[in-house]
């Protein structure tokens, strides 16, 4: 029976195999796309992925049923949290300007397995967000002609009355995908050109919505009378938080878009700061003109903007506001149709996704296979399919990647440059082996003379501690820790912040509604769970991190993505089980799909490292001074005779 069960070095080698990182290019910008964005092309691009429909339906919503007009303060909490997760991206963008966004982030960072499956869920955020958008795009527009589109549909093709497919099929939304498919296929520079336009238009539309409103803002709507500024208190303002921190998740099509940059290094970090802050304002200005115009309570949630001026007499206003919509909503079905496919390329590029997607066009320069595959697919998506069931799977996926980015900067950034040591070996140490000497004390096996020189040299100069290392105020206090290799304490640090989230964020959610703790053992876990994270996030910062002046990077790390972790670890928890249960059947497919292709294609695999032949070895005996005496000694395969081989 023993000799069915695996072996130990071979559980080794899988586990390796499923957290093996990917080898960059020595020069990054390198690429077989057209380079050709600038900072103002990306800006909007983050602009369009942001401000869609949401702010014209979301803000009348989280108002009325929510928030009240203390949704501007659920806005302005949202917009830092959402900063927290972009400024991470910011720093992976410049400092790796590759396409893939959160896929490659995690893939140089954290492994292979963890970057497929952010890749995966991505991949079906992209294609369940596009799709509803085209059909919320459809409905926005018959609604227009009252429903006539409808209403011929049904009464010429028929409707349906089966479970997950819509009532009817929706062939205006398939049709506005296709054709959005067709002009993202021209390449990168015709896409940013059409979001320009689309752009210019919903951003003149708000423009007009501002001035408007104030011109007819009464304070009197936020008086007492009228229910006060915030009548659902801290608990409504926190629940509209939860539902505004999905107004800004667009953002991440700039990260997708960096192998198109220009300048990446300085493009990148600057167009996430601008869209994003542009986005936050637009949104905050727009609920507070909203909530003035008209009394909170009175908002029509499917069209509160149109309805409000609608109400003040002002019914013309209502086509501009429509208007406004229709090309807001484009350039968020632009902004999918744009990253999904070069998400895809990516992961096929890298050997993790079939091959075909990894093709680029020679002229246009895009992948183009990707872009026509998965715009049908999204088609087919509005076209026949119920998406309401499947729109809220959208905030776990994008919430999954955040964490796993954020995770991703706190491994990077206290992880060794490039060259800085000698190449590690199997275990990712330096490739010495332990022995005892004629004294008794230990003695140091290295496969070079030179790797010896090195260690010795870096004990000598302490204060020149590299990226990973304890910090040296703490070594007197920790210096059980300086014997790890630089990262291995950080890793495992940032892998117990994570575990301490997780069971924190729990506690919060269900401690007191599905778990009926006691209060004292409620406080208890509450304390030790916050203990773990806080002692994990100091652990952390007691050791060196890399600092860099080329490349963005975001302050105050490890706090600012240790925020961002728990943030995103407590909206998700939040989300309903059904989604949960989606998701994990959809995490299930996407390991079927990586065990049975991508493990075998992957490119990491060519570069894994063979065994070499030692020609000779140095043992170091330990002496009194650094100055250690050195023994050569012969390889166990070779013959004890004579001088060791040098060829």
């Amino acid at each position: 029976m023993a000799r069915w069960l695996p072996r130990s070095t071979d559980l080794t080698r899988f586990c390796q195999k499923l957290n093996r990182v990917k080898t960059l290019e020595d020069d990054m910008m390198e690429t077989s796309f057209n380079r050709c964005l600038s900072t103002i092309d990306l800006t909007l691009l983050g602009i369009g992925g942001m401000v869609g429909s949401g702010l014209y339906v979301l803000t009348g919503t989280v108002a009325k049923e929510i928030a009240g007009p203390a949704v501007i303060v659920s806005f302005i909490i949202a917009g830092f949290a959402s900063l927290l997760a972009a400024l991470c991206y910011a720093e992976f963008g410049a400092r790796v300007p590759k396409t893939g966004s959160a896929y490659m982030f995690t893939y140089v960072s954290v492994g292979e397995i963890w970057a497929f499956l952010i890749g995966w869920n991505v991949l079906l955020e992209y294609m369940i967000g596009g799709a509803a958008v085209a059909r919320a795009w459809s409905g926005y527009l018959d609604s227009i002609f009252n429903h006539k589109i409808k209403n011929f549909t049904e009464t010429h093709v028929g409707a349906w009355q089966v479970p997950f497919l819509a009532r009817y099929p929706d062939f205006l939304a398939a049709a506005i995908l296709l054709v959005a498919t067709a002009f993202i296929s021209f390449g990168a520079k015709v896409s940013s050109w059409l979001n320009h336009v689309f752009s210019a238009i919903s951003m003149g539309v708000i423009l007009f919505i501002l001035i408007m409103g104030f011109v007819l803002a009464q304070p009197k709507n936020w008086s007492a009378q009228e229910g006060g500024f915030a009548p659902y208190g801290l608990s409504g303002i926190m629940a509209g938080t939860a539902t505004c921190f999905y107004a800004f998740v667009g953002f991440d099509v700039i990260a997708a878009s960096s192998e198109e940059a220009r300048n990446p290094q300085r493009a990148i970090p600057r167009a996430i700061a601008f869209s994003l802050g542009l986005a936050t304002g637009a949104y905050i200005l727009v609920s507070v003109v909203l909530t003035l115009m008209v009394p909170w309570h009175t908002l029509d949630p499917d069209s509160a903007l149109a309805d409000a001026f609608y109400r003040r007499g002002y019914a013309w206003a209502g086509f501009l506001v429509a208007a406004g919509s229709i090309c807001a909503m484009n350039t968020v079905l632009l902004s999918n149709l744009f990253s999904l496919p070069r998400i895809v390329y990516a992961m096929a590029e890298d050997g993790l996704f079939f091959q075909v997607f990894s093709r680029v066009h020679p002229r246009t320069q895009v992948p183009v296979v990707g872009i026509v595959v998965f715009g049908l697919l999204m088609a087919l998506l509005a076209l026949v399919f119920d998406l309401e069931a499947l729109v809220q799977f959208l905030s776990i996926g994008t919430l999954l990647a955040y964490t796993f980015v954020a995770a991703s900067i706190i491994v990077l950034r206290f992880q060794q440059h490039k060259g800085d040591v000698p190449a590690p070996g199997a275990s990712g140490r330096p490739n010495a082996e332990p022995h005892e000497g004629p004294s008794g004390g230990e003695l140091k096996e290295y496969e070079s003379f030179s790797d010896k020189l090195h260690l010795v040299d870096r004990d000598k100069s302490k204060e020149q501690r590299e990226p990973g290392q304890l910090k040296a105020a703490f070594e007197p206090y920790l210096e059980f820790l300086s014997d790890f290799y630089p990262g291995e304490v950080v890793t495992v640090a940032v892998v117990t912040l994570m575990v301490s989230a997780i069971c924190l964020c729990s506690i919060l959610v269900f401690g007191n509604t599905h778990l009926h703790l006691p209060t004292w053992s409620y406080s208890l876990l509450l304390v030790l769970f916050s203990l773990g994270f806080l002692l994990s996030l100091l652990l952390i910062w007691a050791h060196e991190q890399q600092h860099s002046t080329q490349t963005f990077q975001i302050p105050l790390v490890p706090l600012s993505p240790a925020l961002s972790i728990i943030l995103n670890i407590y909206l998700m928890l939040k989300l309903s089980y059904m989604t949960w249960l989606r998701f994990a059947v959809w995490l299930l497919l996407g390991l079927l799909v990586y065990f049975g292709y991508g493990i075998w294609h992957s490119k990491e695999n060519l570069r894994e490292p063979r065994a070499q032949r030692v020609s000779a070895r140095y043992v170091v005996f330990p002496g009194g001074s650094l100055e250690e005496r050195v023994q050569a000694v012969q390889p166990s395969c070779q013959p004890a005779a004579g001088l060791p081989d040098t060829d």
